[in-house]
């Protein structure tokens, strides 16, 4: 499921690390995991629905690559994107 326009303004302005951030690793990290928050929701209703299963494995496949490439850049900020979003690793 994508996210409203104006809650995707909203996770880009609070992850944002300059102003007009929208490439940021941190706000691509915080776009994803918003949008697998909501397939995982959906999921809790709609279990056999197996094409938008698929998708979430490419979100979280995307996420874990942008997350690794964070973390060979900077491992301090790898370890806040991970405590600031909850994600497990």
């Amino acid at each position: 499921m994508s996210i409203a326009a104006e809650r995707k303004a909203e996770v880009i302005k609070k992850n944002a690390t300059k102003a007009g951030d929208t490439g940021s690793p941190e706000v691509q990290v915080a776009i994803l995991s918003e949008r697998i928050t909501n397939l995982t929701e959906h999921f809790k209703t709609h279990s056999k629905d197996n094409h938008s299963r698929r998708g979430l494995l490419k979100l979280v496949s995307t996420r874990r690559s942008l997350l690794d490439y964070v973390k060979k850049k900077d491992e301090a900020r790898y370890k806040a994107l991970l405590e600031k979003h909850n994600i497990r690793r």
